[in-house]
C-alpha cells in the first residue's frame, strides 16, 4: 500500500531527527571517509569551463562541500537536519539551504551538477520520482548528477531511526531513466575490493534535454 501523507511527515521529521541528535557522532566518524572517486567522478563529466555551480545534496556536517569549495567552485549545501546546516556552514564557509528532501524548493536550470552522495536512499520509493525529478529540474541544460547510494533488492523500511530505501542496478537505472537522465557511468565502492564486498553504488547520469 502506498504510504500516506502522515507517514511520510513521520519518515522524514524522525530520520531527520536522528541527525540532528547524532550530528557530532556522525561527523567524527565519517570526517576522514575518502570519497574523493566520487567527487572526482562528478566533475569529469560536467562540460564547459570551470568554477561550476554545485549543489550538494544531503552535505551532512560539510565535509564534501568543503571540498567542492576548495577546488574553486560555487558550491551550494542543502539538509534537512537543522545541526548539519549549522556545522556545514561553519566549516565551508558555504550557503547551505535547509529543506526537507520531500519538500524540496529548488530554482530552476541553476545549478552544473549535483552531487548526491549518500543521500537519495532516504527517500522512500513512492517519492524518489518526484524528488529525481526535481533535481532534474533544477540542473542546467545537459547538467551533471552523481549520486551513491547502498545496494540491495529494492526494500525499503526502518532502519533504526532512519528510513532507508535499497536498490540494485537495473531498478536505479529504470528509475533514473524515467525521470530523464542518460547514464554516464557507474561502478561500485569501496575500490579495489570484490564485488561482494562493494555495498555502494555509485553512478552519473546527465540531464536528457527534454
Amino acid at each position: 500500500m502506498p504510504l500516506r501523507p502522515d507517514e511520510l511527515e513521520q519518515i522524514a521529521a524522525q530520520t531527520i531527527e536522528h541527525y540532528n541528535q547524532n550530528a557530532a557522532n556522525f561527523r567524527d566518524a565519517t570526517r576522514d571517509h575518502d570519497v574523493s572517486q566520487n567527487v572526482a567522478a562528478l566533475l569529469r563529466h560536467i562540460e564547459g569551463l570551470a568554477p561550476f555551480t554545485i549543489l550538494d545534496f544531503g552535505c551532512g556536517p560539510g565535509r564534501d562541500l568543503k571540498t567542492l569549495a576548495g577546488l574553486g567552485h560555487r558550491a551550494i549545501g542543502l539538509d534537512g537536519a537543522r545541526a548539519f546546516v549549522d556545522m556545514a556552514r561553519i566549516e565551508s564557509g558555504c550557503p547551505v539551504w535547509q529543506q526537507d528532501f520531500l519538500k524540496l524548493d529548488l530554482p530552476g536550470d541553476h545549478f552544473d551538477g549535483v552531487f548526491a552522495n549518500a543521500s537519495l536512499f532516504h527517500v522512500p520509493q513512492q517519492e524518489l520520482p518526484r524528488v529525481l525529478r526535481q533535481l532534474h529540474a533544477t540542473l542546467k541544460r545537459r547538467g551533471v548528477l552523481f549520486c551513491s547510494n547502498p545496494r540491495g533488492d529494492n526494500e525499503e523500511g526502518w532502519h533504526g531511526q532512519r528510513y532507508a530505501s535499497y536498490h540494485d542496478l537495473a531498478a536505479w537505472r529504470c528509475r533514473m531513466a524515467d525521470a530523464g537522465y542518460l547514464e554516464l557511468e557507474h561502478y561500485f565502492r569501496p575500490a579495489g575490493l570484490p564485488c561482494a564486498q562493494q555495498p555502494w553504488l555509485a553512478s552519473v547520469w546527465r540531464k536528457a534535454a527534454q
